[in-house]
C-alpha cells in the first residue's frame, strides 16, 4: 500500500488527482487532503508518507516554504499553472512536474517515475539527478518569444521582449508596458497564454493580472506583512506581489 498526502487547495485539481489515483493497478492510501501551508507543516512534522502530490500556490503561501520547514524524505510530485517554479521543484525532492491542466497521460508519466524511484532505492540519489538533468535539458531546449506583433490602424509593429517592463491584464485585454511606460495592446487573448511564451528565468507572474520582467525592475520594498512592492523601469506606480505569490517571487529574484 502507497500511502499518499494531497497538497492542493484546488477542488477540481484534488478531484482529478483522486480519480486517477484510483484507476491506478497499485493499491494506494490518500493519508491526507490538505489545502493550506500551515497545515502541510503540522502534518508531516507528526506523519510518515511514501508520496507527496503538492500544488505549489497555496491558499496561505508557496508550498516551498512547506519543504523548507521540514525535512521530507518521500519523493514529491509538484502541480501547478505556472512553468516558472521548475527548479525550486527540483530542490525538494521533486521528481516531476505537472502542469495544469494535466492530462491523465501526463499523470501516468509522473507516477511512473515515482515507481522506478520507489522500486531504486539503493541508487535513487543517481537517479533523482538524472532525472534533474533530464528536466533542465528539456527547458534548456525550448525556445522563447523574442518579440511580440502589435497591429493597428495605421498598420503593423513589433516589439521585442527585451524591451518589455511587464504585461498587464486588464477588461479583457493585455497590454505590453515598455521601459518608457508605453503600453501596447496585444493579440494574445490572456496573460497565461503570453507567459507560456516567455523564459520563466526572466518573467515572473506576481498576481492574476501582472506578469513582469527580471531586467527591468528597479527596487523591490516590502509593502504589507505578506506581499511586496515593485519598481519597474519607466513606469511611475509601484507592481504588488499577492500573498500566495510572494515566497516564490523571492526566490525567483535571486535565481
Amino acid at each position: 500500500m502507497i500511502k499518499i498526502l494531497l497538497i492542493e487547495d484546488e477542488i477540481p485539481a484534488r478531484k482529478k488527482l483522486k480519480r486517477f489515483l484510483e484507476e491506478l493497478d497499485t493499491k494506494t492510501e490518500i493519508a491526507a487532503e490538505i489545502d493550506t501551508v500551515d497545515m502541510a507543516v503540522e502534518f508531516l512534522k507528526n506523519t510518515h508518507v511514501d508520496l507527496i502530490f503538492s500544488d505549489i500556490e497555496l491558499l496561505d503561501g508557496s508550498a516551498f516554504e512547506i519543504y523548507n520547514e521540514v525535512s521530507v524524505s518521500c519523493p514529491i510530485i509538484f502541480i501547478t499553472a505556472y512553468d516558472q517554479f521548475w527548479m525550486d521543484a527540483f530542490e525538494s525532492n521533486g521528481i516531476a512536474y505537472l502542469l495544469k491542466p494535466f492530462s491523465k497521460e501526463r499523470f501516468q508519466k509522473a507516477w511512473d517515475k515515482f515507481l522506478l524511484f520507489r522500486n531504486s532505492a539503493p541508487d535513487e540519489a543517481k537517479l533523482l539527478t538524472n532525472l534533474k538533468k533530464l528536466i533542465e535539458q528539456n527547458f534548456a531546449e525550448k525556445s522563447y518569444k523574442k518579440r511580440f506583433t502589435v497591429h493597428t490602424h495605421q498598420g503593423i509593429y513589433f516589439l521585442e521582449t527585451d524591451n518589455i517592463a511587464f504585461f498587464e491584464a486588464n477588461e479583457g485585454l493585455v497590454f505590453a508596458i515598455d521601459t518608457t511606460g508605453k503600453k501596447h495592446v496585444l493579440n494574445e487573448s490572456t496573460l497565461k497564454e503570453i507567459e507560456e511564451q516567455l523564459d520563466p528565468l526572466d518573467f515572473f507572474r506576481i498576481n492574476r493580472s501582472e506578469l513582469i520582467s527580471k531586467p527591468h525592475i528597479e527596487k523591490v520594498e516590502r509593502y504589507t506583512k505578506n506581499t511586496l512592492a515593485i519598481k519597474m523601469k519607466g513606469y511611475p506606480d509601484y507592481l504588488k506581489t499577492s500573498q500566495s505569490s510572494t515566497s516564490a517571487f523571492r526566490s525567483w529574484i535571486e535565481r
